[in-house]
């Protein structure tokens, strides 16, 4: 058995919110802990605390809910030393595997198998710099790219990546969503259509539906 450790904040089962996985039942492994402080996160309280668990004990309590789509999530799930070993070990168990992630730790040692949903930080989220412009390079055509919008500065900064780093070459899907009470839906959706933008579109599911409330 394994007996890598990581800390955990929350294992659950629910519906995906985001990544073009939305809507399919998913078990979400949350790791704790986060060095990004984004102005508009939505998991806080994954920033302390946690549960130490064996990669082992993980397994278990993922393989009872019998899922098929399993998320490593966080907080920044990089961050713990021992992820990368807790992704390979949920990819041999047979799983789906995404992983989302900031994008500000190198990506380079997830396993191959994993789909990485990689932010790329826009300058309304106060984290732009932290942007590691180097996990492109480890990207493939089955990973996602996601901007988060804040503000139409943010819309027109990361419609500038997109053609600049042709980044809807790269990646199976570039996520375009907008941040949550700051830019309305409607708006964001129409500048989308009026730029014809490589992109897909969403809204958060999970808040929509549950008020962003923990476990869902």
């Amino acid at each position: 058995m394994n007996a890598a450790t990581v800390k955990i904040t929350e294992i659950f089962y629910s519906l995906q919110g985001e990544s073009n996985t939305s809507g399919r039942p998913t078990v979400f492994v949350r790791l704790t802990g986060c060095p990004l402080r984004c102005q508009y996160c939505d998991s806080e309280y994954a920033f302390y605390g946690g549960e130490r668990m064996s990669i082992a004990a993980v397994l278990e309590q993922v393989a009872s809910y019998k899922p098929r789509y399993v998320c490593v999530t966080g907080g920044e799930p990089m961050a713990q030393r021992t992820c990368p070993e807790l992704l390979t070990a949920l990819c041999d168990a047979g799983y789906r595997v995404s992983l989302e992630t900031s994008g500000a730790m190198s990506l380079e040692s997830v396993d191959e198998r994993v789909v990485k949903v990689m932010d790329l930080k826009t300058p309304g989220s106060g984290e732009s710099h932290r942007n590691l412009w180097e996990n492109l390079a480890t990207l493939k055509s089955s990973d996602q790219i996601k901007f988060v919008i804040c503000s139409r500065d943010d819309y027109d900064w990361a419609r500038l990546k997109i053609d600049e780093r042709q980044l809807a070459e790269r990646v199976d899907d570039v996520l375009m969503s907008p941040s949550f009470g700051q830019v309305d839906e409607r708006e964001l959706a129409e500048w989308i259509v009026a730029d014809n933008l490589p992109v897909r579109y969403q809204l958060q599911l999970h808040k929509l539906l549950w008020d962003d409330s923990p476990g869902h």
